[in-house]
């Protein structure tokens, strides 16, 4: 029987080769909930946008570390997102669809679209020059929990 709680954090280099590092070491962790394929890609690219975000929005300097925080409770994954970066002055509107602070870098202002589309619960919470935290929840699976 799985466990009722499970966690795992990482912190790595606001970099952008590490993006693809934090998709896989959250399919992987997700593993003992059985998904589907589809909520693994779900879960893969919500994670993959707030950590895009985190990296390109939050900070001029790579060394810099982003920290992901994954959370498993019963049929349910929690993910957290921070970074200690540059935080957004409105959250509300860069949580709208097409708004970008980076046009110049073809961002195309969908990523908080999509971490709301991939997943059942995101709240984003900022200060400016302090940091931001994406934090998504998606239940896995037909099961109650």
């Amino acid at each position: 029987m799985m466990q009722s709680k499970n966690e795992m954090k990482l912190s790595f280099d606001a970099r952008s080769v590490n993006e693809g590092f934090a998709r896989v070491a959250v399919a992987a962790f997700i593993t003992e909930l059985n998904p589907t394929l589809d909520e693994v890609a779900d879960v893969k690219t919500a994670v993959s946008e707030a950590v895009t975000n985190a990296i390109i929005h939050g900070y001029d300097d790579p060394c810099e570390k982003v920290e992901l925080l994954c959370r498993i409770n019963r049929n349910q994954v929690e993910i957290a997102v921070t970074d200690t970066g540059k935080g957004i002055p409105d959250v509300a509107k860069a949580m709208e669809p097409f708004y970008t602070t980076k046009p110049e870098l073809e961002r195309s202002g969908m990523g908080f679209a999509f971490i709301e589309a991939f997943m059942d619960e995101v709240r984003v919470t900022s200060e400016v020059d302090k940091g931001t935290c994406v934090w998504m929840r998606k239940r896995i699976g037909a099961q109650e929990g």
